[in-house]
């Protein structure tokens, strides 16, 4: 493993983990029956996980958020792959509405 804990390095690098176990039978990682238990499995896990992070933001203590946080992004991570999009997809997303105001970003989707 590279020492690169950059977090897009460390994203990639997940991404690229995860989708080697799409298509691997469920029982030969926790990875792979997350994603054979297809959308629901997928989407129900990742978002205890977002209540699980949102619980410890309020909680004050740091080192259990970034735990959680984590959970959030590798379950995000299983998400995407399960639904063939990548992170790539999100960074697009993301960068398209870089310059935007929140507001006028969000009233854009509502029409």
């Amino acid at each position: 493993m590279s020492g690169n804990n950059d977090i897009g390095a460390v994203l990639q690098r997940l991404e690229a983990t995860i989708a080697s176990r799409k298509g691997a039978g469920a029982d030969s990682s926790y990875t792979a029956s997350l994603l054979a238990g297809g959308p629901q499995k997928c989407a129900k896990k990742f978002g205890e996980e977002a209540v699980e992070a949102a619980l410890a933001a309020v909680s004050g203590d740091k080192n259990h958020l970034t735990a959680e946080a984590a959970d959030v992004l590798y379950h995000l991570t299983v998400m995407l792959v399960q639904q063939d999009a990548s992170l790539s997809d999100v960074a697009n997303a993301l960068a398209a509405r870089e310059g935007t105001s929140g507001h006028d970003e969000k009233a854009s989707r509502k029409t």
